[in-house]
């Protein structure tokens, strides 16, 4: 049965799916079934962003399995290009997407969700903390009750989090508490790397380095602080005029570190060569308040969200050049999870939640809230996943590292996408 069609000036609320049963339902009720993905098609009721969904999809030739055993074995030999096969690869993980499906949600907190981060080695884990300031640590692959931990409530949110790579049963984490801290899943504070002692700043950000041993961290005024993992603070400056969004540290040369702030810019920094505000290697203009900038896996690009209409992939090698532009409509709302776009850890692949827009140039009537991937070399759409029945808007979308399973952020819920033969086996 086709969702029903929403009027386009109708306002979305914060949590949009209920469930079916009257009956009050416990916080840590899961639930496992599959539900039936609703998949866009051509026709009246499907419209689409420049129809280049289906025109992306049309194009794929995906190579059997054997052809792509022979490309390995050719590829070893010398004689097969490494590019088109791993174009090959991702050509066949995208033709998998049809078959993905929400087979777990959750709703465990009284404020919507602000933060998800992926257990680096434990492909069913995630952490994911909320604006009361609350965590839940879930391993969706087993029926044991997931890990809480009670937030302060109001002024608690999680703007932060990340497992610590040295002792994956601890975290980081920012939040509008004042804090940047250490802590375990017990609930205990194991140490306390910023504080600003004032309700009137907060902390935005964090990133971690597991092989510089640091810890960088950005306020909400537009301070940047790094510390080593011992707690020591080695600079803290003002880097921008207004609250720091986002840091990230790129994985290959962890030295060079990307800040994004509501200044519209987007700054890149050699961490050795840090003398003040002045001493950035490039500065990004952007055209509106910046939510994100994420390195890709490879540390060779960089991608940012606004909080308007534009995606943006910028090079390694040539900073200063025009990015690779992809509109993509994801506005911000204040009672909204900002919306930061992602890249798929295996693949170069961009997968970022969609907040349908009436003022954007090539939106249609009663637009579904889908989860977009791109193609991050050309900015063509590949994909949309939508679920009818969890049609709210996918603020956050991120893949485990082994790049199979999706934890999205949908107001109060956390779901997770899989293949529909994978959900059936956990």
């Amino acid at each position: 049965m086709a969702p029903r069609k929403r009027p386009e000036t109708q306002k979305t609320p914060e949590v949009v799916v209920r469930p079916k049963s009257k009956r009050n339902r416990s916080p840590w009720e899961l639930e496992p079934e599959a539900k039936k993905l609703c998949l866009k098609g051509p026709g009246p009721s499907r419209r689409f962003d420049s129809g280049c969904l289906w025109a992306g999809l049309a194009s794929l030739r995906v190579p059997p399995p054997c052809s792509i055993v022979r490309a390995l074995h050719q590829h070893k030999l010398g004689a097969a290009a490494w590019p088109s096969l791993q174009q090959g690869l991702q050509q066949s993980f995208l033709n998998s997407l049809a078959s993905y499906r929400i087979f777990q949600k959750a709703a465990p907190f009284d404020r919507r969700a602000t933060s998800l981060a992926w257990h680096p080695t434990h492909p069913s884990t995630l952490a994911v903390g909320s604006k009361g300031g609350d965590i839940l640590l879930w391993n969706f692959g087993i029926k044991d009750k997931p890990t809480f931990i009670k937030g302060i409530g109001a002024g608690g949110s999680i703007t932060g989090l990340k497992f610590n790579p040295l002792n994956t049963n601890q975290f980081f984490t920012s939040s509008m508490e004042g804090t940047t801290r250490l802590q375990d899943f017990k609930g205990n504070t194991l140490r306390v790397f910023a504080s600003s002692g004032t309700c009137n700043f907060w902390f935005c950000s964090l990133d971690v380095s597991v092989r510089s041993r640091v810890v960088v961290t950005g306020d909400n005024v537009g301070n940047v602080i790094l510390l080593n993992m011992d707690g020591r603070e080695l600079w803290n400056l003002r880097m921008h005029k207004k609250k720091v969004t986002h840091v990230a540290l790129n994985p290959c040369c962890d030295w060079l570190l990307a800040t994004a702030s509501v200044d519209q810019t987007v700054k890149i920094w050699d961490l050795r060569q840090v003398r003040g505000k002045s001493s950035f290697l490039y500065s990004l203009l952007h055209r509106h308040p910046v939510n994100a900038a994420h390195f890709s896996p490879d540390g060779a690009q960089l991608l940012t969200t606004d909080q308007k209409s534009e995606i943006r992939v910028y090079s390694a090698s040539q900073w200063d050049c025009p990015p690779s532009v992809i509109p993509h409509p994801h506005r911000h709302f204040q009672h909204l999870t900002p919306i930061k776009a992602t890249w798929h850890p295996r693949y170069n692949l961009i997968v970022v939640g969609r907040y349908p827009d009436p003022n954007f140039k090539s939106c249609t009537s009663h637009e579904l809230r889908t989860i977009d991937v791109f193609d991050g070399i050309s900015g063509k759409m590949m994909y949309q996943l939508y679920d009818p029945e969890s049609s709210g808007i996918m603020s956050l979308n991120e893949f485990n590292p082994m790049g199979d399973t999706l934890a999205s952020v949908m107001g109060y819920h956390i779901l997770i996408w899989s293949q529909e033969e994978a959900g059936k086996r956990k």
